[in-house]
């Protein structure tokens, strides 16, 4: 779980990320969690935009989203997701 200070930072880390994923009217499945999880290992932090066509609340797509890929939810701003995951070979973020 992150702390108030931990979210703070890592939001102002994920403020000039362009999103990398996007949702799309198929929702999420295990090929895109797969891939989610592959890129958080390499980057540790990144954003996931929901498409307007997307049948599912944005609070769901992220509730799913946390729990295939084992992340942390840093925030949902607008229709973009920050996501969180410490990577175990290539640590670059330093939580405060």
């Amino acid at each position: 779980m992150l702390t108030g200070k931990q979210k703070r930072f890592l939001r102002s880390e994920a403020h000039h990320l362009k999103p990398i994923f996007q949702v799309g009217k198929d929702g999420v499945n295990d090929n895109m969690i797969a891939q989610i999880s592959e890129a958080l290992e390499k980057r540790e932090i990144l954003k996931v935009s929901i498409l307007q066509n997307c049948m599912e609340d944005k609070n769901t797509v992220a509730t799913q989203l946390v729990e295939g890929t084992d992340s942390e939810l840093v925030q949902i701003i607008g229709n973009n997701i920050v996501l969180y995951k410490e990577s175990k070979e290539n640590k670059r973020l330093e939580l405060p």
